[in-house]
């Protein structure tokens, strides 16, 4: 994709002198990030694009001055991966707090609000990302639901079809993480239908190979995707380093992934098919330390050079998403900027977006208009009729004794990565008697379905009470972790006046609940307010265990998400995800 220029002519005539220019940064250190160097210069800008950087003195004049007073200037940040949602703000609230952390671009993959309104949803975030201070492109959902084959149920289902309308879309860049990595290594038609829609429309191909190695790494790399956010090891980051694929380590508000993908790439000559992403990162997160720039701090900690991070985040990623004219500060590439005041620690002091200056010192100076969107009203949570407390008891098939059940455990209390383990449990007058460590959980269809799966969990840190989320990658049907079906109904009823959001309930009293009416995802409300609520949930999520965890409140969100290893549940029942099978309750 190429940044449309207002006027070419006006470019060569403002580079020449022959067109006054709009705005020159005078007396600043510039960060070239293509041959590393860092060198004064003035940074001339005509209709939001550089026309000329001088490195020796020349006579072009302009309308505005503004003195970088020997600061750095490097390129605007390219975040090339996020899911605004996840951030649970609107994507005008979301610009509001991510653009004075200097992040003026981002790839947004809108696969959680397309799972619950479909195309509907998408369209939602494009126009909604009209109109701001920053860059939102867009990547179609590549996998509504996640999986296909009947092993879950969202509130669409996207096929060549959905790929080729929103296409249309001014800000469509790219078809989304294709997630159904099997759907590739398998060449089901399906998804070879979808991958080949998408090329016809000129989009690249984001990707998402979790443990992916060997044949079926290049099966998947000759399959299209050529990306890669789930990277997760040492060992997993060279391999795919090395057979070409694109990496975008990723720091999230539940992955942090940083260390191994740079130790694992470590000593590699050539970081070009190196970028970063944020993913899923929470409001209050976003607040306190920042957005992509956290991420690039973090990077510089683990003692990678400040060039090749701010590198990684801007023409890397610009490259990797096909976008032309993006992230170099250079003649002809669009005008945004950020001003630094130290390279070892990504703080911006002023931003600028096409030539206009939008933030300084962590204040947002641009105006976000506030416009009236449908999608903002509609209520989403739409449970199965009758559902009573004894709809989450599990029954077992004998009356009293030992039973063998087939276990979902998490590998690790703070990842969401999983396994199966067979576990003999104990039965009394028909019901699971669980040891510490396990708990219950509970898969509800929130669109018009009667699905209500149960299954047990272990190692997912419950201690007490029950809790329960309509944030739950990817489908966002009710989840539910609990120990007494008492309470996790209680939390039932709190959800479904709450219009979708997270709720924590212990011995029948709520500790609290977040209302996220929008899709059961978003707030209406601003980065502040939200953030003040998000702790609130945090401490309930802390008092029915979750203690351990810095950030516990997304930790419910990845259980129901069955493209992530090796078992997870739907609105279905377990799903073994290699297999692409259910997994029954009862019997090895």
């Amino acid at each position: 994709m190429r940044l449309k220029y207002k006027s070419r002519k006006n470019l060569i005539n403002a580079a020449m002198g022959r067109l006054q220019n709009d705005l020159v940064i005078k007396n600043a250190k510039v960060v070239n990030v293509i041959n590393g160097e860092i060198k004064e210069a003035d940074v001339y800008v005509t209709d939001g694009f550089i026309t000329h950087v001088a490195y020796e003195p020349c006579d072009l004049k302009a309308k505005e001055v503004y003195d970088a007073k020997g600061k750095y200037l490097a390129p605007g940040l390219v975040d090339s991966h996020v899911h605004i949602e996840s951030s649970m703000m609107t994507p005008y609230n979301f610009a509001k707090v991510v653009v004075p952390w200097g992040t003026t671009t981002v790839i947004t993959d809108p696969h959680e609000i397309g799972n619950v309104m479909g195309k509907e949803g998408v369209k939602y975030m494009h126009e909604a990302g009209n109109n701001l201070p920053m860059r939102q492109f867009i990547d179609i959902p590549s996998s509504i639901p996640s999986v296909k084959g009947g092993l879950e149920n969202a509130n669409a289902t996207f096929y060549k079809e959905e790929i080729a309308e929103l296409a249309k879309l001014e800000r469509v860049i790219g078809l989304a993480e294709v997630m159904d990595y099997l759907a590739v290594i398998n060449a089901e038609d399906w998804m070879m239908d979808i991958i080949e829609t998408a090329l016809d429309n000129d989009l690249y191909l984001q990707g998402h190979a979790p443990f992916l190695s060997g044949q079926a790494l290049s099966a998947y790399l000759c399959g299209g995707p050529n990306t890669d956010h789930e990277t997760r090891d040492v060992n997993e980051a060279y391999e795919k380093f090395r057979n070409g694929m694109r990496i975008d380590a990723r720091s999230s508000s539940i992955c942090k992934n940083i260390k191994e993908i740079l130790d694992g790439i470590k000593g590699t000559r050539y970081l070009d098919n190196l970028s970063f992403c944020t993913d899923d990162r929470e409001a209050d997160d976003i607040l306190k330390n920042g957005q992509l720039n956290d991420v690039l701090n973090e990077a510089i900690e683990w003692g990678m050079d400040p060039i090749d991070v701010l590198k990684s985040a801007t023409i890397n990623a610009a490259r990797e998403a096909n976008i032309d004219k993006l992230g170099l500060i250079a003649p002809g590439y669009v005008a945004d900027i950020i001003l630094l005041e130290d390279l070892r620690h990504i703080d911006p002091v002023a931003v600028f977006f096409e030539g206009k200056l939008v933030a300084k010192d962590h204040e947002l100076l641009a105006k976000i208009e506030v416009r009236d969107f449908e999608e903002e009203k509609i209520n989403s949570v739409n449970l199965p009729e009758n559902l009573s407390e004894d709809d989450l008891r599990i029954k077992a098939p004998i009356q009293n004794g030992k039973i063998k059940v087939n276990v979902m455990a998490f590998d690790t209390l703070d990842g969401s990565s999983t396994h199966l383990e067979v576990h003999e449990l104990t039965v009394k007058d028909h019901e699971l008697v669980l040891p510490e460590d396990f708990a219950f959980v509970a898969v509800i269809n929130r669109y018009g379905l009667n699905n209500i799966a149960l299954h047990v969990v272990k190692h997912f840190g419950l201690k007490r009470g029950a809790l329960a989320s309509t944030v739950s990658h990817d489908s966002h049907n009710l989840t539910i972790v609990y120990l007494d079906p008492k309470d996790a109904y209680r939390c039932v009823l709190n959800i479904k006046e709450a219009k979708g959001g997270m709720s924590a309930v212990v011995n029948g009293k709520t500790i609290y609940t977040l209302s996220l009416p929008l899709a059961g995802l978003m707030s209406l409300k601003e980065a502040q307010d939200l953030s003040l609520e998000a702790e609130k949930m945090k401490e309930a999520n802390r008092q029915v265990g979750l203690d351990y965890l810095e950030n516990p409140l997304l930790r419910i969100v990845t259980l129901a998400l069955p493209v992530i290893p090796d078992v997870k549940m739907s609105d279905m029942g377990l799903v073994d995800v290699n297999k692409k099978v259910f997994v029954p309750l009862f019997g090895e």
